[in-house]
């Protein structure tokens, strides 16, 4: 059989640096490897019972590389590559569903506020069985998240199911929905509430906005904040890494790192704290995932704010979509991010300081949904992680009894986050009266 290398593997080779004379040889580890590829290449070219093109064997494998590094990392064909744009450009509408796949089922990481998802009743941790009558299983997630977008007005018929509830098939329809990402009230009369569901280009200034517009209330002197990041599914990283930065006025923000030690950046704040040292705790729960848990894990680190609620999604991967002239492009994961003192975020998440699960949700306490680390082909946590704090293991949890299991507890929806039967706030607002007193600022 003639052997065929196609042009794609001819630039790899000239690329990697393979020598001539280890190509004549067959020697060199790369290029063994490379010959593999093209034995199975063109056994599959040649025998595959329906002919196959160049193309489309070359782009399988090269989503076939990618599929099998982790989740986030996929292949965007140039067909698809023109559906963004276009979708982009024509400002397509979309369900608001940040979703992730898991074990070969569709899951939600959270859906976002006042979207057509979150009026529907969807929360983290729920598993889209099918679109369109379409099964989840058979699409990526670049193809899933494209199946979701499309004109405003139209309709999308969604399959989905809650732990070991009967599956639930639901009409939702899209809308061109502005994604309120900061909210802000008084809460029990002299705290600030400060909700942030995602990161966009506009939060930092709105959210420094709303700090301003609350210190200036005629009706009482604040004693602290605040910052609710449940169900926050994250956004923009620059937009995160500002939100941060407003409220701390030293210190590192986050520690970017991608394949080599030369790689490290750390991010450090800007001098100047929006919150003028007043006490701040920050609810999280499992569907507080990636930038979120950016700013969650710096104030943390910086000892800021107390953390509340549940554990974190355990997500902090960046991607990088990195063209492929003429022939798409490929969504690669390049770094990750940590924490300021070095904790790693990816497959684990982030722990509160003060566990606290909503009593509703006590009850089920077994069978919760999955995070990050419990995908396949996630990235893992391979370095041992130390305590932030020697006494961080001793910190109590609180809420509804011991909760050794809270940590996976499922996520509230997003129209229970907030209200006037949100446990996690009111007990949120306990421990900010505790810290006022300890700080002089009685409520």
């Amino acid at each position: 059989m003639r052997k065929f290398l196609p042009p794609v593997m001819v630039a790899i080779l000239l690329v990697t640096g393979a020598s001539s004379v280890e190509a004549k040889s067959g020697k060199g580890a790369g290029y063994d490897q490379l010959n593999l590829f093209t034995e199975a290449y063109n056994r599959i070219r040649e025998d595959a019972v329906e002919p196959v093109g160049e193309a489309k064997l070359i782009g399988a494998a090269i989503a076939g590389m990618l599929s099998g590094l982790d989740v986030r990392s996929s292949y965007v064909s140039e067909a698809a590559l023109r559906t963004m744009r276009t979708q982009a450009n024509e400002g397509q509408a979309g369900l608001g569903l940040v979703v992730t796949i898991e074990n070969g089922q569709l899951k939600v990481i959270s859906p976002q506020d006042g979207s057509p998802a979150a009026r529907a009743g969807i929360r983290p941790g729920d598993l889209i069985a099918a679109i369109d009558g379409l099964p989840a299983y058979e699409l990526t997630l670049e193809e899933a998240e494209q199946k979701l977008l499309g004109p405003a007005g139209g309709e999308v018929e969604l399959s989905w199911r809650r732990g070991n509830e009967r599956p639930l098939s639901v009409k939702l329809t899209r809308g061109p929905y502005k994604l309120r990402t900061v909210a802000s009230r008084v809460e029990s009369g002299n705290i600030g509430y400060l909700r942030v569901a995602g990161f966009d280009v506009a939060t930092p200034a709105e959210l420094a906005s709303a700090i301003h517009d609350l210190q200036q209330r005629p009706d009482g002197k604040l004693i602290g904040f605040i910052l609710d990041l449940r169900n926050n599914p994250g956004g923009s990283f620059d937009a995160a890494v500002a939100v941060a930065d407003t409220f701390i006025d030293k210190g590192d923000i986050v520690v970017v790192k991608g394949r080599t030690s030369a790689s490290v950046r750390r991010i450090s704040a800007t001098p100047g704290d929006a919150a003028r040292g007043l006490p701040v705790v920050a609810l999280i729960n499992g569907g507080t995932a990636r930038e979120a848990e950016l700013v969650a894990g710096c104030l943390q680190d910086n000892r800021r704010a107390v953390l509340l609620g549940t554990r974190s999604y355990g997500e902090s991967s960046i991607e990088s979509l990195i063209p492929l002239p003429g022939n798409g492009a490929i969504r690669l994961t390049t770094a990750r991010f940590m924490t300021p003192t070095g904790r790693r975020i990816q497959g684990k998440g982030l722990d509160p300081d003060l566990t606290v699960m909503p009593l509703k949700l006590a009850k089920l306490a077994q069978g919760y949904g999955r995070r990050e680390a419990d995908l396949r082909g996630a990235l893992k946590n391979i370095d041992p992680i130390a305590p932030r704090d020697p006494e961080d293991s001793a910190r109590p949890a609180v809420g509804a009894s011991a909760l050794t299991k809270a940590s996976k507890a499922s996520s509230v929806t997003t129209g229970e986050i907030g209200s006037a039967d949100d446990e996690q706030l009111s007990e949120a607002v306990d421990v900010l009266r505790g810290l006022a007193l300890v700080t002089g600022r009685p409520g």
